[in-house]
Parts: C-alpha cells; sequence; structure tokens
C-alpha cells in the first residue's frame, strides 16, 4: 500500500522523468568526447549536442526506426554505435554509398577529383573544402602514416568516416565502412568544454559553438 501511494504521488515527476529519457533516446542527446579524434573540430573535454532526428526517428528505448527523415550528407559530423569498434564514435562523414574515395599524402580524392585545401597560420593545420563546407583538419606525424590509401567504393547503405586529427583516427582506415543504421544523429554544436589540462575549468570560447 505504501509504494502503491508512493508511486502515485510521485507520478508527475515520474513521467517528467521518462519523458526527459524517451526525448533524450529519440531526439536529443549530449556526448563527453573523450579523445583527440577529431581536433581541432572537436577537443577532449567537448560536451556535444547531438540531433538524434536528423536522419531518422526511432521508437524510444529502441533502435527501431519509425520513419525516416534525411540521409547523412557529405561534411557532417556523425555519432554512431560501432559495432566494428565496439564503442560509441564521432567521426565526419566523407564518402557516401556509392563514391569512390582515395587519400594522397593526406589529400582526399573524392570521385576522382582532388579536394581543395587551403593553409592556415599553423603548419599543422588545413582548411578542407569538402563538398560545399569547409572545416579545418589536423595534420600531426605518427608513427604509423595513415597518410594514403588505394580508391575504394563506398557500398549501398554504407558510409566512409573519418576523424578531422586525420594522422590520429581509428577510423574507417581501421575499422572498414559504417553502416548507416549504426549512425546515430547528427553532433550540431558544443555545449560547453571542460578543459582536462586546466583543472577541468570551462572553455568560454567554446560555449554553445557551432560543429561545421
Amino acid at each position: 500500500m505504501k509504494i502503491a501511494k508512493s508511486l502515485k504521488q510521485n507520478l508527475s515527476f515520474l513521467m517528467v522523468l521518462l519523458a526527459l529519457f524517451a526525448s533524450r533516446s529519440s531526439l536529443a542527446d549530449w556526448y563527453i568526447v573523450p579523445t583527440g579524434s577529431m581536433q581541432p573540430t572537436i577537443v577532449e573535454g567537448d560536451r556535444i549536442l547531438v540531433n538524434k532526428m536528423a536522419y531518422r526517428l526511432e521508437l524510444p528505448f529502441t533502435n527501431m526506426t519509425v520513419f525516416d527523415i534525411d540521409k547523412p550528407k557529405r561534411g557532417d559530423i556523425v555519432t554512431l554505435n560501432s559495432s566494428a569498434a565496439d564503442t560509441r564514435l564521432v567521426k565526419r562523414v566523407i564518402g557516401l554509398p556509392g563514391d569512390m574515395i582515395a587519400m594522397r599524402d593526406n589529400k582526399l580524392v573524392v570521385n576522382g577529383r582532388m579536394v581543395s585545401y587551403q593553409n592556415t597560420a599553423s603548419s599543422h593545420v588545413l582548411i578542407e573544402q569538402l563538398a560545399e563546407k569547409s572545416h579545418a583538419v589536423q595534420l600531426m606525424p605518427v608513427a604509423e602514416p595513415m597518410d594514403n590509401f588505394d580508391a575504394v567504393r563506398v557500398p549501398p547503405g554504407q558510409f566512409l568516416l573519418l576523424g578531422d586529427n586525420r594522422n590520429n583516427s581509428a577510423d574507417s582506415r581501421v575499422f572498414g565502412f559504417f553502416s548507416e543504421h549504426e549512425i546515430q544523429g547528427k553532433a550540431v554544436r558544443v555545449l560547453v568544454s571542460l578543459d582536462p589540462d586546466n583543472s577541468y575549468l570551462p572553455r568560454k570560447t567554446r560555449f554553445l559553438k557551432p560543429l561545421i
């Protein structure tokens, strides 16, 4: 009797909690970025907002699609639950189904055409013009170079995803193509960023920063 009475008294609060978790499951979510694989676009300590309705609407607490809304586009930053990586990833869409993608000395070739790059003040950062979007990519030398791969065709229903930190990212060069069904949503902005190298104090310049 006491349990039933308690549930009745707190029904409104429980319904709010249920709605909150349901919306996080199907509408929007936030993700704490633990690695630097998307530097300089996303850095360690960023809390990013993910639009989970960008591509499809799912039943709350399931992976069942109610209806499709859109398809991931070249240049989108997406989050995904990767079965190959056995973890959640955040990467940039490079290759769409049917595309031919290659990389030569860190320069992408999409469907036979070299992507345009511009230099910046930093020798380790370039501006990459991908489709109609431009964004920064970081090129830092590592022990095992990841700056070349031969042309590959992206299979139907699959995507080729890379990190913006091109020489230090476990992405399609490690795990292969990613299924459309693994993609959970589109990362749209940084909500807040806490600097792990400075006692987790907020980085004021990254507050509500849009992701491009």
